[in-house]
């Protein structure tokens, strides 16, 4: 798995350590412990390839010039068989390094060699991490939220596969509790609606068209047979019917959208196992919990939360968070997994420290649970926002949304944007075949570099041919920014893993369409100066499409060969 970025950079360091060596042995500076510097991409490429600051670092132990310290390096690099061909002294004393035309030949074989594979890392072997995203209450369809969500989490859980970590995608089914109450309030009302009863369904009910199909359904089936019956066994009849259909709503949904659980894992599993009661007889007897008018309280602001909350209401039914903890437990301990990352809503701040003070009070390794909170999503027609509302049924859900645009740029547009960032969906930009859809413009690179493969095949002049050192060096901006851009996808996959960021990768395939674009307008493939540019450029078209598929794989995003 190559990185030609950070072999490069590793390289140079080492190259810097060897020069300030030889210096010490000649007497030209003293033998100081050096301090960190730094190695860096100059954001101005006539500054070079790579530039340090060792210089300016190690002014003030050496007690010389950063400017004397950078000239006697630069006299001292020795250049033969490394990656570079020169250095220059700049400025006050920085160090800018320029790169030699193999280490260019090298990257585009990379790409070529390792195709599929390209960008991968080894970073997270050995460890295993747990997603859960979406985790909808199966009460009703998927809204827009969700499918930011969905986007979003899966970009994760294939950033961590990418970079080495054996990773889980998960679902928590939120079959217990109040929203499970409502939903059976809802189906009830419906259910008695349709058996001729008078009755009103609650303004806080569900009033979704699901509920009132789930209702007729119910009837169809079992006619007035349950009106009569009490309450409790109309409404777990009703709830034994419609929330399975729900469920599997969910997994037929999430699957259109290229979303596929290894995990559906049950709340109600928590509860009937004992887990949940568990959790609250652990916290008492570490003496964590006290009794305040009737409820069982947790002292929450010993392990950091903002305040104390409740575990178990006055009547013995507890809180939502403590089935959550119980989960959460189950995730870092039972299970075991190295890190547990959940994605959600931006309206979960306050819940986030009060679910991990409740950890770290049980000795839960907290620092192996990541949240990443979610910011909501406004959806725009016409250049105004849609005005939805899920208790009145009337929200533009999933499926919804992809009957209206192309799920490609569904998947696309969702993870454009960091998750803490609120997001405006264009849903008249996102059907727009022009450069000014991200996606389309994206897509269009492809077929573009497609379309100019099927060209020189068809006319004989397409070989699958390898850099070599002695084929031209690339000389046109547009090539050497093309090139670039490819070597920074391994470390770019990287960095986005790290901090939980589909974006960067969005970000990075339009980035590497621009180049490319720019690249094929001043660039002659075909009717270059001499064969053997004709087949370095052939090359580099080759490895650009194979970078642009495997970001678009990360995304779970498409790449036509026609448009």
């Amino acid at each position: 798995m190559t990185n030609m970025m950070e072999a490069a950079q590793k390289q140079l360091r080492e190259m810097l350590m060897q020069a300030m060596g030889q210096l010490v042995t000649e007497g030209k500076i003293p033998a100081e412990v050096l301090p960190a510097f730094r190695i860096e991409v100059p954001a101005d490429k006539s500054h070079g390839d790579f530039s340090s600051n060792i210089a300016m670092a190690s002014a003030k132990a050496l007690h010389m010039p950063p400017r004397k310290i950078a000239e006697l390096l630069t006299e001292a690099f020795y250049f033969q068989g490394s990656y570079f061909e020169r250095a220059e002294t700049a400025g006050p004393g920085f160090l800018n390094f320029f790169l030699q035309k193999k280490w260019f030949a090298d990257t585009i074989q990379a790409v070529l060699d390792e195709t599929t594979e390209y960008g991968k890392s080894e970073d997270g072997k050995g460890k295993k991490a747990l997603v859960e995203f979406v985790s909808a209450n199966p009460t009703g369809p998927m809204h827009v939220g969700n499918a930011r969500g969905a986007a979003l989490g899966d970009g994760i859980a294939a950033l961590l596969e990418w970079t080495g970590w054996h990773t889980e995608r998960e679902f928590y089914i939120n079959d217990a509790g109040n929203q499970i109450e409502k939903f059976a309030t809802s189906l009830e009302v419906r259910y008695l609606q349709k058996c001729g009863r008078n009755i009103e369904l609650p303004e806080d009910a569900y009033h979704g068209a699901d509920i009132t199909a789930h209702a007729e359904d119910f009837y169809a089936e079992n006619g007035d047979k349950f009106a009569d019956a009490d309450s409790k066994t109309r409404r777990d009849a009703l709830v034994a019917f419609a929330l399975p259909k729900n469920i599997a709503g969910l997994k037929r949904d999430l699957k259109s959208y290229r979303v596929e659980y290894d995990n559906w894992f049950s709340e109600s599993s928590l509860h009937q196992s004992g887990a949940v009661m568990e959790i609250v007889k652990k916290l008492a007897d570490k003496g964590y919990t006290y009794e305040q008018e009737g409820a069982v309280w947790f002292k929450a602001e010993q392990f950091g939360a903002d305040k104390d909350f409740v575990l178990v209401r006055a009547n013995g039914i507890p809180t939502y968070i403590v089935p959550d903890i119980a989960y959460h437990c189950d995730k870092l301990v039972t299970r075991n997994f190295d890190k547990a990352i959940n994605v959600l809503g931006a309206d979960h701040h306050g819940y986030v420290p009060r679910l991990k003070a409740a950890l770290k009070a049980l000795d839960v390794d907290t620092s192996k649970l990541d949240v990443v909170l979610m910011q909501m999503v406004k959806l725009l027609r016409d250049g105004e926002p849609i005005k939805v509302s899920k208790r009145s049924g009337k929200a533009i859900g999933l499926v919804t949304l992809l009957e209206e645009i192309p799920l490609d740029a569904a998947r696309f547009f969702f993870n454009m944007r960091e998750a803490d960032s609120h997001f405006e969906f264009d849903l008249d930009l996102a059907v727009e075949k022009s450069s000014q859809n991200p996606v389309y413009y994206v897509q269009y690179a492809h077929a573009r570099i497609c379309s100019i493969l099927r060209t020189l095949q068809e006319e004989g002049l397409y070989q699958e041919g390898t850099p070599l050192q002695d084929l031209p060096a690339p000389e046109t901006a547009q090539e050497i920014e093309l090139i670039r851009h490819l070597a920074a996808f391994p470390s770019e996959i990287s960095a986005a893993a790290k901090i939980y960021d589909p974006s960067r990768i969005t970000k990075y395939a339009l980035e590497l369409a621009n180049l490319y674009h720019k690249f094929y307008d001043a660039c002659s493939v075909k009717n270059a100066e001499t064969p053997e540019l004709r087949e370095f450029r052939t090359d580099l078209c080759r490895a650009a499409g194979q970078v642009l598929r495997n970001a678009m794989a990360i995304l779970k995003i498409d790449c036509p060969e026609k448009m």
